[in-house]
């Protein structure tokens, strides 16, 4: 990594550990914040920007706490998969009449990282109850062209919600019979006026992977972004009242 005066080399940063990373969507917006990052994944990932270390998450983390690694990270952001009680999953598959049983994750990753000791933040999308919303994000609130609103719950930080501003106008696209005209596109699924690979890559601000797998299932680095600056600042304005 070349190194940019005023710009902290990544053994100068906290360090952050990104579980469930896939391509690297919230990795980057936490290097951006100025974290160094580190992501685990089951499946092999090319295109991760950063330290990568592949195996299943919550085995990896298990094995950073019992071994007592886990103390070289300041925070964990952890994404599990979002398909068990998801809205947007289980309404398609019963409009299609498709089945599947998806083993929910979010417990056993939220237990492990009570237990780890380190603040933390859990990712999911909407229609997700057993989520804490603490913080709701939306690309609107960062300009892109996408809405893909996501809820953070905060484990031993908190953070401010910022104003979540109106919607512009329609996800462009097919949606029960009718096409709609938008200025956001449709960043999952293919066909129906689903987003092209680079239209995705676009409206996300995600350059570095055009896997369209990866590209759908990434959060805007915008997002992790704005929870890296909001965490630091935590810090730093616990370490002043200190």
């Amino acid at each position: 990594m070349t190194h940019t005066t005023g710009i902290p080399r990544d053994h100068e940063r906290p360090a952050l550990l990104d579980l469930f990373c896939c391509a690297g969507g919230a990795g980057t917006g936490y290097h951006r914040a100025g974290f160094a990052v580190t992501g685990v994944d089951i499946r092999p990932r090319p295109n991760y920007p950063f330290t990568f270390i592949q195996g299943d998450a919550l085995t990896v983390l298990a094995a950073l706490i019992d071994s007592g690694e886990i103390r070289r990270y300041s925070a964990v952001h952890a994404s599990p998969p979002c398909q068990d009680k998801c809205a947007l999953t289980v309404g398609t598959n019963q409009a299609m009449g498709w089945g599947g049983t998806h083993i929910d994750l979010v417990a056993p990753t939220r237990k492990l990282l009570d237990t780890s000791g380190l603040p933390y933040v859990i990712e999911q999308p909407d229609g997700k109850a057993d989520v804490r919303k603490d913080i709701s994000l939306c690309g609107e609130m960062f300009g892109l062209g996408v809405l893909r609103h996501r809820n953070f719950e905060l484990g031993r930080w908190t953070a401010a919600q910022p104003k979540h501003v109106r919607h512009r106008g329609y996800v462009r696209g097919w949606r029960h019979g009718e096409y709609r005209d938008g200025p956001y596109v449709a960043a999952y699924g293919k066909g129906g006026g689903k987003a092209s690979v680079p239209e995705m890559q676009e409206a996300m601000g995600i350059d570095w992977t055009e896997v369209r797998e990866e590209l759908t299932e990434a959060i805007p680095p915008a997002y992790s972004e704005w929870l890296g600056r909001a965490f630091l600042a935590h810090t730093m304005a616990g370490a002043v009242a200190a």
